[in-house]
């Protein structure tokens, strides 16, 4: 099983998104992550989603999306040519004795505290999935109450596979 992460450009209409996962639901294909937006053209949305599966499998889901009317284009984007980040949040339980571990080892990634409540805190991490997994994994001695987030977002690098509708 292998990852890829395909970019969609859609029209931005009501119902895109339920037609895009329907067509995995439906084809039994799996959805590692989905984030949805709109573009600087309000007509369109971006979509990426990150699929799991073989080369067969994965090929099958690029070609099953792109025959659907709202997508205007679909395109992988590769790690080596693209620039992927996800945003999570986590609360994490600290204790006042705790709370300056917490903010050194959030300093070190670069993320920010977002809320500050008696008993814990909520911190914000944006970045690579392999940095991202690095700062939970050292959160290991802390008590993570309640975790989100919001799955890959990317762009390919440059101008050269801009596309213009």
């Amino acid at each position: 099983m292998q990852k890829k992460v395909f970019q969609l450009l859609t029209d931005n209409t009501s119902g895109v998104l339920s037609r895009i996962s329907g067509l995995f639901s439906r084809r039994g294909y799996n959805i590692e992550s989905i984030t949805a937006g709109v573009t600087a053209d309000p007509r369109y949305s971006r979509i990426t989603i990150v699929a799991s599966g073989d080369d067969e499998i994965l090929e099958q889901i690029e070609k099953q999306v792109a025959k659907l009317v709202d997508v205007r284009n679909i395109k992988e984007l590769k790690p080596d040519e693209s620039v992927y980040r996800e945003l999570v949040l986590i609360k994490v339980k600290a204790e006042a004795d705790k709370r300056q571990g917490l903010i050194s080892l959030a300093d070190v990634f670069r993320a920010n505290i977002v809320d500050v409540a008696p008993e814990s805190l909520i911190i914000e991490i944006t970045g690579n999935q392999n940095k991202i997994e690095a700062f939970i994994s050292l959160l290991a001695d802390y008590e993570i109450l309640e975790l989100a987030r919001t799955g890959i977002a990317g762009l390919g690098r440059g101008t050269q596979n801009v596309i213009m509708l």
